[in-house]
């Protein structure tokens, strides 16, 4: 009996041994995550923060992959280089892909792309067209339409090279190179052309991509597109190579919360000018009318959220400068009237608003149709200022001395040709050549120092003359 509980006990013990490395394999398999990451639209400091800590989130669940799965026309350039440097940082190994069919990787989204460990697009997409664009800037790579002079005499056909007109254009386009060149080169993608999609706006379909090598492959889905990339070898950050087994692993969506969608819609140009401006209405309001709390509260919270937004957006501040004194002369204009200053005001607000940002691209420009109905209240706001006013000097005088002639009073006390009258809820001392009454009625004949000459009423003096 000893010898065969020995058996079983050894028997058991060698099966648990065989079975435990199998069973910390499948767990191992089934934990294997595939996290997602969606940017659709523009790129801003909302996607850049998102995309942050999107990625800080994959690192702590260890997750096998992240995708980062673009739609995008582009965006800012600062949050772009944001967005780089976290997926060069980042030690999960980031799949850039552009998805779904229809959608493209315009600008920015063609460096974030070069930069990712793998590079991915949907059949019927597109990348490309990476010129930075600057406000009031030719684009790079447009001839000088200014003559030489000393080059006059040179035939057509020379050979020389274009220039171009802007200085600071042609020191963005030579930087934004450098950088998709040594992306490129980092990855060992296409350089080349990644410095003809910046200088000369070139763009490629899915199939061209890959076949210029661009892109590392094509994938109809994300399911296909993990079972292409299992067993691929990536280096990420810290020069460790990871070998992804991605075919059977779980894919979980990161949704930006509630925070990163508020940061989202403040960070439009158009809505961050808007709440600036109702802050700066509701601070006027509040300081011409003490005590209504309402208009002080609500322009500081938006105010406040204006000014925030703003700083996380690349302005020119000598158009918020231009803005503010535009809204300082309007704010003059209402309450000293000389149309001179209003139409200053009005000029330096509409100048301001089209200097306020440095940049011009999809999703970050100001609209004038904004800039339109900001300028059409102020004009409003002055129209109707200046209708009251002039209704106000054609209309009776309701203020002052000659305002109280013509106003009933009541005589409270009266000695000889002095005493006391109320009128207009107020105690007045008067005096009169007639001896009146406690209780008469009277009429404020004039006023003189802060005494009232009154007299008796001419209605009721012709009235008692029928009675009697």
């Amino acid at each position: 009996m000893q010898t065969v509980r020995a058996t079983l006990v050894a028997a058991a013990a060698a099966v648990a041994l065989a079975v435990s490395p199998l069973a910390a394999s499948a767990g191992e398999a089934n934990s294997k995550l595939a996290l997602t990451i969606s940017v659709d639209g523009a790129i801003g400091p909302a996607t850049a923060r998102y995309v942050k800590d999107a990625l800080t989130k994959a690192s702590e669940r260890r997750a096998e992959v992240v995708v980062l799965r673009m739609n995008t026309p582009g965006g800012l350039s600062t949050s772009m280089r944001e967005i780089i440097a976290d997926v060069l940082a980042s030690r999960v190994p980031v799949v850039g892909y552009v998805a779904p069919s229809g959608a493209h990787a315009a600008s920015a989204g063609t460096y974030i792309l070069y930069a990712t460990h793998i590079a991915a697009m949907a059949p019927g997409t597109n990348l490309g067209a990476a010129t930075p664009v600057q406000i009031g800037g030719p684009l790079p790579g447009l001839p000088d339409t200014t003559p030489d002079k000393s080059d006059k005499d040179k035939k057509d056909g020379s050979d020389q090279k274009p220039k171009t007109k802007d200085a600071m254009t042609a020191k963005a386009t030579n930087d934004a190179v450098a950088l998709i060149r040594s992306l490129a080169e980092l990855r060992g993608r296409n350089a080349d052309w990644a410095e003809k999609a910046v200088r000369d706006a070139a763009s490629l379909s899915a199939n061209a991509a890959l076949q210029a090598n661009v892109i590392d492959l094509v994938a109809r889905d994300q399911a296909d597109l993990l079972r292409q990339i299992d067993g691929r070898t990536v280096e990420v950050a810290g020069g460790e190579t990871r070998q992804l087994g991605t075919r059977d692993a779980a894919r979980e969506a990161i949704d930006p919360g509630w925070t990163l969608r508020f940061l989202r819609v403040i960070t439009d140009p158009n809505v961050a000018f808007i709440l600036m401006l109702v802050g700066i209405y509701g601070l006027i309001f509040e300081l011409s009318s003490p005590g209504a709390v309402a208009p002080g509260v609500i322009g500081t919270i938006c105010l406040l959220l204006g000014l925030y937004a703003l700083n996380m957006l690349p302005i020119n501040y000598a158009g918020l400068g231009l803005i503010l004194l535009g809204i300082t002369l309007l704010v003059i204009e209402v309450f000293n009237p000389t149309v001179v200053i209003g139409l200053g005001g009005i000029i330096a607000f509409v100048l301001g608003a089209v200097m306020l940002f440095e940049i011009e691209e999809p999703g970050f420009r100001l609209s004038w149709s904004v800039i339109g109905i900001a300028a059409a209240i102020f004009i409003s706001l002055i129209l109707v200022v200046l209708g009251s006013l002039r209704r106000a000097r054609k209309g009776p005088i309701r203020l002052g001395a000659q305002a109280m002639r013509g106003l009933s009073a009541e005589i409270l006390d009266w000695s000889e040709r002095e005493g006391h009258v109320f009128t207009q809820g107020e105690r007045w001392q008067a005096r009169g050549d007639d001896a009146f009454k406690p209780g008469e009625m009277v009429e404020v004949a004039n006023v003189v120092d802060l005494t009232l000459v009154v007299r008796r009423r001419p209605v009721l003096t012709a009235s008692e003359g029928g009675t009697s």
